[in-house]
């Protein structure tokens, strides 16, 4: 239990340090039961056992069971943000993704050797902490027998090094019973600065999404408090500025809302934009970078300026992405870059797409082992200003690897991201759409050539080169030409240098799109009957696809093969198949000559039609390209290595701003 607020000895009075409270217990207010389980445990009773040895050889199973969770939601318990309302002999458990202290995270990155939690109740309640091992399993630490008020404990953090949280149930006794509160809280030294951040979204043509961002942070006033501005940086044509509501929104924050309008750079060059007003107004010890089209917990947004302000060092901070349409569902618990194949991918030791309504934090032992990552999504992500001074802006692609790139770029210069839980938004997942073949495909082949001649640290890249040549051809296997040809292009533009950069970040994008249209892989028509019926083949068999890796190769050297064969003619006026996205493989389509392929966001279809002339000539263009690339590897490496300080520096980007300024308008309104 925690101490009295001052001890006498001696005859003298000695004060006990000040607390700082670093997490507060949360609910949401809306009644959406999907959410519940984030914030609420109703199924107290369940938890992880570990078993011995001796009882595995009789029988008992390896590991524990993560079996779905039979519960009652109750959103009729929740009677404020901070309160719930318990009936007489129930319990429940904070034991969750929202209300769990994760004291790992604590003890790597901070100096904080122990954490207070106060619960506050009306009624007579029993209090009840655990606190999880690296393997999830559950041990009690303590409890209380409160009858009315608070009750505090005091409790280490210092044997945290691999994984563990903190958590409380509340037992309601013979009445019902309120919790009226509950809070973490850690020593706080008078040399400590409080820190403060500005917000920076960057938005194109989702002026809705923009005012609720600019209402949900002003309904805060925990926010407020820490919320130097808002800083939106509007690069549409539907303005923020002229939405209806627009003027009455701005004035919540007042003075602490700034709009920048700019033309179309990209949601890097947004970003970068964000960065260097934050900059330029030198007031902010944070910027936190957030995507346009999320719903916000506020809450992490103070939890991430708090955890950052007791870092031992500057260390970026952020959120985890949940998916906007299975609000239960994490979409990844942390990110790491692969340095053999160069690409990102979920840290070791993760899951993706956990429901927690599923298997709650507490039955969840994965998620109990700390996660290390090497960089956060800019979905939620906050930099402090003097790691931003220190190693630069965004890197200047417009969209794709900017975030992954700055982890890496920073980690370099000696600073670590956290990713850290409790702190989360809810995102559209990019698992519902496949932009590796849309517009976007050059980004992803661009984008990711320049990473990694910029910080691989395999020779040659290691696989990154044999994947982005096997990706070409598995396009060209597909019948996806236009996603080829813009890949294609992205490889001369990384052979032209890195001065190609900032010179065709506002440009590219219209070439790319008048490009594609010339493709009818990537003509788009929502109206089935705007294409001829189809006529499958005489001999029909189901594909199924390979499951090893010689069975891959074969398979893909065949379909390469039939490449050269003529199409056949009934092929050219009738589609031989209908084939939904979701089934749109190489493995697939590669024994057809055309087919109806209907998009990822089931907006339409579009009919993809073998060439042969095309696929010879597209695949003699890449084998010549990447051969470039190789060959010149060690100095296009260094190249790029050696401009990086230069083309994410303020001086770069301010020109590219003054580029992008919109015509006949001001720069920026507030």
């Amino acid at each position: 239990m925690s101490a009295a607020a001052t001890d006498t000895l001696a005859g003298k009075e000695k004060a006990v340090p000040a607390y700082r409270v670093v997490q507060r217990v949360v609910l949401p207010l809306d009644g959406d039961t999907d959410v519940l389980p984030l914030y609420v445990d109703f199924n107290s009773a369940r938890r992880v056992v570990e078993h011995t040895k001796r009882a595995i050889r009789r029988g008992a199973p390896k590991a524990p069971e993560n079996l779905p969770e039979s519960t009652h939601q109750r959103s009729d318990f929740i009677v404020g943000r901070w309160s719930l309302r318990l009936p007489a002999f129930r319990r429940i458990s904070l034991g969750t993704y929202f209300n769990a202290f994760p004291a790992s995270y604590w003890r790597k990155h901070t100096d904080i050797r122990s954490v207070r939690l106060t619960v506050e109740v009306d009624a007579e309640a029993t209090v009840i902490v655990y606190r999880s091992s690296p393997r999830g399993v559950a041990n009690r630490v303590d409890s209380a027998h409160v009858l009315k008020g608070q009750a505090s404990f005091d409790l280490p953090v210092t044997a945290f090094v691999d994984g563990g949280w903190y958590w409380f149930d509340l037992v309601a006794h013979g009445d019902n019973v309120t919790l009226l509160g509950a809070s973490w809280a850690v020593e706080e030294s008078k040399q400590l600065q409080r820190g403060s951040v500005s917000v920076a979204v960057t938005t194109f043509n989702r002026p809705d999404y923009a005012l609720r961002h600019i209402s949900t942070l002003a309904d805060d006033a925990g926010v407020m408090e820490v919320l130097d501005r808002l800083i939106i940086v509007d690069q549409g044509t539907d303005k923020v500025r002229l939405q209806e509501g627009y003027s009455d929104a701005a004035a919540q924050l007042g003075e602490k809302f700034l709009l920048v309008e700019q033309a179309n750079i990209g949601g890097s060059g947004g970003f970068a934009r964000g960065m260097h007003e934050t900059l330029e107004a030198g007031d902010s010890t944070y910027v936190l970078l957030l995507d346009d089209d999320v719903s916000i917990e506020t809450e992490g947004i103070l939890r991430a300026v708090n955890f950052a302000d007791f870092t031992t060092r500057p260390t970026i901070v952020g959120g985890h992405m949940f998916n906007l349409y299975e609000r239960s569902v994490l979409h990844t618990f942390g990110e790491q870059v692969d340095q053999r194949r160069f690409f990102w991918g979920p840290a070791a030791n993760t899951r993706e797409g956990h429901d927690f309504a599923a298997s709650n934090l507490r039955t969840s032992p994965w998620m109990h082992r700390r996660v290390d990552v090497d960089y956060n999504g800019w979905w939620m992500c906050m930099i402090p200003t003097s790691i931003v001074r220190e190693v630069g802006l965004s890197l200047p692609v417009f969209i794709k690897w900017d975030d992954a790139e700055y982890g890496l770029r920073a980690q370099q210069h000696g600073y670590r991201t956290v990713t850290l839980p409790g702190a989360a938004v809810w995102h559209m997942p990019w698992t519902e759409k496949d932009d590796t073949i849309d517009w976007q495909a050059y980004y992803h082949q661009r984008n990711r050539w320049v990473a990694t001649l910029s910080h691989s640290s395999q020779p040659k890249g290691g696989r990154m080169p044999f994947e982005s040549f096997a990706i070409d051809v598995r396009h060209l296997l597909s019948m996806q030409y236009s996603a080829v040809e813009v890949r294609l292009k992205a490889l001369e533009d990384v052979l032209s240098g890195p001065d190609h950069l900032h010179r065709t970040i506002g440009e590219r994008l219209p070439w790319i799109r008048a490009t594609r249209a010339t493709f009818s892989d990537a003509q788009i028509k929502p109206d089935r009957s705007a294409f001829p019926e189809v006529r499958p083949p005489s001999i029909r068999r189901e594909v199924e696809e390979p499951v090893v890796v010689a069975e891959s190769i074969r398979r893909a050297g065949l379909g390469a093969l039939r490449q050269f064969r003529a199409v056949d003619p009934k092929a050219r006026a009738h589609p031989q198949a209908e084939v939904p996205a979701m089934d749109a493989r190489w493995w697939r389509l590669t024994g057809l000559d055309s087919a109806l392929v209907s998009s990822s966001d089931g907006s339409g279809s579009s009919w993809y039609r073998r060439d042969r002339k095309q696929f010879v000539r597209m695949l003699l263009r890449t084998m010549a390209l990447h051969r470039s690339l190789l060959l010149r590897w060690n100095t296009l490496s260094a190249d790029y290595h050696e401009a990086l300080p230069r083309f994410t520096g303020r001086e770069a980007w301010a020109e590219t701003f003054t580029a992008a300024a919109v015509p006949g308008e001001e720069p920026k309104v507030l």
